[in-house]
């Protein structure tokens, strides 16, 4: 945890997600808390920890007194201030079921068709939005900074402004932000937009969102005024500026480098191979969701595999489906169709002691996951939109001995970083991909291995301890340049020197990874 400096800073963070970073389980009729897992808990706990900071957000459950009595334990014992936001069955449905996944997910993922506009969603989201506001004021002190995650909660800074909270707010999204043309489809657009701009410091994941954003905050207010720079932008709005820019969120990439060659790891790679008898394994790894473009997988593997017969045999799909909002009815049509589609291709093509596709529904342990990472020698990770994709860089992250391929969409914001090692492709395009699972497929080792090491150097190097320092950063360089303006409010040209300057001291400052200049 080193690698953060910003723990040595004397001032609060605040972070503030829909959930909290733990789990609460029941097991044999009581339940228990659990630390939750994934990279930004593990690179952000320490730093709320050290900075005696507070996480807020919901527990993903009703807030019982044992709910509560659970959490007060595991602050006391994790010298943690993590505090819960109750929300009500109503408001679940609603704002996150409802608006975030019914509205805001498909539309940022550019999927119009799966978007469901509904006024009483849109009413609760706000409420929520708002609810979530009163618990910052509550846990808030002189001098914090307060970081908030994700669609979900876009508004609200909103609210704190309303509630006259001075504190420099941040706010990361982990989706894609969509393209004007489909972001003037929802009905509160301006609302988002206009919630997006009561930000001080607006993150997305990639420069073609942060393109994206500036472009339709344009559309809907001329008046604003945008100058875009290498590493970001800048927008004035009224008095204001906000500072945007996009930051590729990333993976502790030891974690999954050591973990990989542990020996449980070893053994579970070991079994899959031997059980798929298969010279090639081939490996997706998605949460079921209709943005993974796992259908058009499957028909570009099919596609393969009647183009090249030589695969037949030789090579194994496993697909690994992670359960998510199984209670969404677009999810469980999702997953009748896979299902359907499995059993038609290994109908179709299986011979004695081999099926095309390995198919997994439920979640797995870390020891398995790293298993998978380990006994596939390609990565088939094909999404028709993504944030980020984190498996395409936890994949190289684990492929230890170099001996891999990754096959990676260009519709994923990976893309951005991994395109130089990887095979890209259109997941739209069944023949390309199919001709990509096989150029994979008849790859010689020496290749391999040059673009896997080019793949893992890229995710080494930018990891998320990185990303969150980079991030903290420009939190604090916008801060100087906001003191600066008030020095000189009549003075423009302070502000294009204090913004360049700002971009030196960020790559100084080793921030940043593979983009495009503007």
């Amino acid at each position: 945890m080193n690698k953060i400096t910003w723990r040595r800073s004397k001032r609060r963070l605040l972070v503030v997600s829909n959930r909290l970073p733990v789990s609460i389980k029941s097991s044999e009729g009581r339940r228990e808390i659990r630390p939750g897992a994934g990279g930004l808990v593990t690179a952000l706990a320490p730093i709320v920890r050290n900075t005696r900071g507070v996480w807020i957000g919901w527990p993903g459950c009703e807030l019982t007194p044992e709910v509560l009595e659970l959490i007060r334990n595991y602050n006391i014992e994790k010298s943690f201030d993590l505090q819960a936001v109750n929300l009500t069955e109503e408001e679940v449905q609603n704002y996150y079921l409802g608006f975030s996944n019914e509205a805001l997910w498909p539309l940022f993922h550019d999927l119009l068709g799966q978007c469901m506009f509904e006024g009483v969603h849109w009413e609760v989201y706000k409420n929520v939005n708002r609810k979530f506001a009163e618990k910052i004021v509550e846990a808030v002190q002189p001098g914090d900074l307060i970081w908030i995650h994700d669609y979900h909660l876009i508004l609200v800074a909103h609210y704190l402004r309303q509630m006259n909270v001075d504190h420099p707010l941040a706010f990361f999204l982990h989706t894609p932000f969509p393209g004007y043309d489909l972001l003037r489809r929802l009905p509160w657009k301006d609302r988002i937009l206009g919630g997006l701009l009561d930000f001080d410091l607006v993150g997305f994941q990639t420069l073609r969102d942060r393109r994206n954003f500036c472009r339709s905050a344009k559309e809907l207010m001329p008046e604003l005024y945008i100058k875009a720079f290498y590493r970001h932008s800048i927008v004035r709005h009224g008095r204001r500026e906000i500072k945007v820019g996009n930051f590729p969120i990333s993976i502790d990439f030891s974690e999954f480098n050591d973990g990989a060659q542990i020996e449980e790891v070893e053994r579970e790679a070991s079994f899959l191979r031997n059980k798929c008898q298969s010279r090639s394994l081939m490996l997706g790894v998605d949460r079921l969701d209709y943005t993974k473009g796992i259908p058009e997988r499957f028909l570009a593997y099919e596609r393969a595999l009647e183009k090249y017969p030589e695969l037949r045999g030789n090579i194994c799909l496993l697909q690994l489906a992670v359960p998510s909002r199984s209670h969404l009815s677009a999810y469980q049509d999702i997953r009748e169709t896979l299902e359907w589609m499995v059993g038609r291709i290994n109908g179709r093509f299986s011979e004695f002691g081999w099926q095309p596709i390995q198919y997994i529904y439920r979640s797995v342990s870390r020891t398995e996951l790293l298993g998978f990472y380990r006994a596939c020698d390609i990565g088939l990770l094909t999404p028709l939109r993504d944030g980020m994709n984190l498996v395409a860089k936890e994949f190289c992250a684990s492929t230890v001995d170099n001996n891999g391929v990754l096959i990676l969409s260009e519709f994923a914001g990976a893309s951005e970083q991994l395109a130089k090692g990887a095979i890209m492709v259109n997941p739209y395009n069944r023949e390309e991909t199919a001709d990509a699972i096989y150029r994979a497929y008849k790859m010689e080792l020496e290749e391999r291995e040059r673009m896997m090491t080019v793949l893992r150097s890229e995710v080494k190097r930018n990891d998320i301890f990185r990303w969150v320092e980079w991030f903290l950063s420009s939190f604090r360089e916008h801060e100087r340049e906001e003191a600066a303006s008030e020095i000189h409010p009549n003075n423009s040209k302070p502000v294009n020197d204090r913004v360049e300057s700002s971009i030196m001291e960020s790559i100084k400052s080793g921030g940043g990874g593979s983009y495009t200049d503007d």
